[in-house]
């Protein structure tokens, strides 16, 4: 089966606790997604995604069947619009996977979910994330100066935001299961 096969989106699941626990240890760059150092926290963690009161629509990058991402929507229902947030184990970047799967979920999410507006934001010191956004489509929107404190350290953050007008980028979709 080649790469590109052996890739895809599905929802999160309960079951996914321990791989979220897994890619939380992977990189410690991960603490700035979550408090998740235990499975006891990884499955806190996924429950409030996927409660049905939660406001979130996240989707699970998914290689071989184990979970390598997540690409998540935090939906404000009332301006049709969501905070658009991603995360990938150590081992699984750098491969251009988490770019496809933000663009296919940026999209789903600005036609099929019916939202008007995606944004995000990265720290200034993690320029992978900011090419996952550019690739996904989204278009630069500023810096928050000094936004975070990260170690001591006064961090900048990029924003980007995406239109539902906005031209969509050229990219090749990660196929979305219902499974």
């Amino acid at each position: 089966m080649s790469t590109v096969l052996s890739v895809w989106l599905r929802r999160l699941r309960g079951t996914d606790a321990p791989a979220v626990l897994a890619a939380f240890t992977s990189n410690t760059d991960m603490a700035r997604q979550g408090e998740v150092t235990t499975l006891a926290a990884a499955e806190d963690y996924v429950n409030r995604l996927i409660a049905d009161d939660s406001p979130h629509e996240a989707w699970a990058l998914v290689e071989c069947d184990e979970v390598i991402g997540l690409v998540c929507v935090t939906v404000d229902e009332a301006n049709r619009s969501g905070w658009f947030w991603y995360w990938m184990t150590s081992s699984a970047r750098g491969r251009g996977w988490m770019s496809r799967a933000a663009a296919t979920i940026a999209d789903w999410a600005l036609t099929e979910r019916g939202l008007d507006r995606l944004e995000l934001g990265h720290r200034v010191n993690n320029p992978a994330s900011g090419a996952v956004a550019i690739r996904a489509g989204f278009v630069p929107e500023g810096t928050e100066r000094e936004k975070f404190l990260v170690d001591g350290e006064r961090i900048d953050v990029d924003t980007y935001g995406r239109l539902r007008s906005d031209p969509a980028p050229r990219f090749v979709p990660v196929a979305m299961r219902s499974e």
